[in-house]
């Protein structure tokens, strides 16, 4: 299909499909159905990475707009990168000739409080979909019915929502640091060995400075994607601050082991990303404690000591794994040695390899 008659037939998707979008090769959103453009994020996104404003959730191989093309015809389960986490589902075709990617998506079985949600009428719709029998069904309801359904729904949904909206990183997807707490306080109330590493970017200024946050956001999700790869199930994976990430391993202290992950998470992160064909160059340092350390482990002495050792990773030349020994604790030393890692961050940010 040409583009010209891609363009000409955009009116016509439009009217069928007001819920589609069409994603070109490098991952740009070219075309956003009328329905589909009052829910996303932002006003216009048309030129934006499909991956700014969706995070593929199922299946889990799938992870780029790639993965999608290659899996034609996939149901595929999407989440809103908004404040409602709001989840849709879908199919995706490719267009012949042009590398587009034409996806529709519907809202499924949460369809009444997306309507609400974002003040969608049964206009918005086509006539001959579903939805509008299911939103006619609702509307003839009782009043009471009504209320006491929608309300006890509402509450449910808000409280699901909230639940994982407090749980997880919106960019990333990833844990955040209340899942993380949560995790480290039933670890240790259960006396369950366990290892904790913090891990955080290398020169992810530098690509902020030179190809914009867009690149960073890409960076990202890209490094949390290879950390989910190289972690276990049962193991979590949190994203606690810009380009800081931390990661438990429930019953693994073998230091042999984790030394093996950590030079491995290293290795991959140091390969670059491409961004709109521009190399995105990273790395990592690393901190890593055992919880078998301590008498009584206490979640925040031992991601205080993690930082530790992190900062002898950084101080040390950055790019490699440090564990945390008890006579690296003194305060002076450690602060001294962060300050000079921070300002040499600050000094040679601009540069592509610090």
């Amino acid at each position: 299909m040409q583009t010209g008659n891609i363009v000409m037939g955009v009116a016509n998707l439009d009217r069928l499909m007001p819920m589609h979008l069409l994603v070109d090769a490098r991952g740009l959103i070219r075309h956003v159905g009328p329905t589909l453009a009052k829910v996303l994020p932002l006003p216009d996104m048309v030129g934006q990475s499909f991956l700014r404003a969706f995070a593929l959730r199922r299946p889990r191989k799938i992870r780029s707009i790639t993965d999608v093309r290659e899996n034609e015809g996939v149901k595929i389960h999407v989440r809103l990168h908004d404040e409602h986490a709001t989840q849709l589902v879908g199919t995706a075709v490719c267009l012949p000739g042009e590398g587009m990617v034409l996806l529709n998506l519907s809202f499924g079985i949460s369809v009444v409080e997306a309507v609400a949600r974002y003040g969608l009428a049964g206009s918005d719709f086509p006539a001959t979909d579903l939805t509008l029998e299911l939103l006619y069904l609702v509307e003839s309801k009782s009043a009471a019915q009504a209320a006491s359904g929608q309300l006890s729904t509402k509450l449910r949904g808000e409280k699901d929502a909230a639940v994982a909206r407090a749980g997880s990183d919106m960019l990333t997807g990833l844990a955040n640091r209340l899942s993380l707490n949560e995790v480290l306080h039933r670890l240790i109330s259960r006396r369950m060995p366990f290892a904790l590493v913090h891990l955080d970017l290398d020169h992810f200024k530098a690509v902020n400075d030179t190809l914009g946050h867009a690149a960073g956001d890409h960076v990202l999700q890209e490094v949390s994607r290879i950390l989910l790869e190289e972690t276990r199930a049962d193991d979590t994976v949190a994203r606690v601050g810009g380009d800081e990430f931390v990661l438990v391993f429930p019953g693994l202290t073998e230091r042999a082991l984790l030394l093996t992950i950590a030079q491995r998470m290293i290795f991959r992160l140091e390969q670059p990303f491409d961004f709109r064909g521009e190399p995105c160059r990273i790395s990592a340092s690393i901190g890593m404690v055992e919880s078998t350390l301590y008498a009584r482990p206490v979640a925040e002495q031992m991601l205080e000591d993690a930082d530790i050792a992190l900062y002898a990773s950084k101080y040390g030349g950055r790019a490699q794994a440090t564990f945390f020994e008890k006579a690296m604790a003194g305060g002076e030393g450690h602060a001294a040695g962060r300050e000079d890692v921070i300002l040499s961050d600050l000094a040679d940010g601009n540069e592509a390899a610090v």
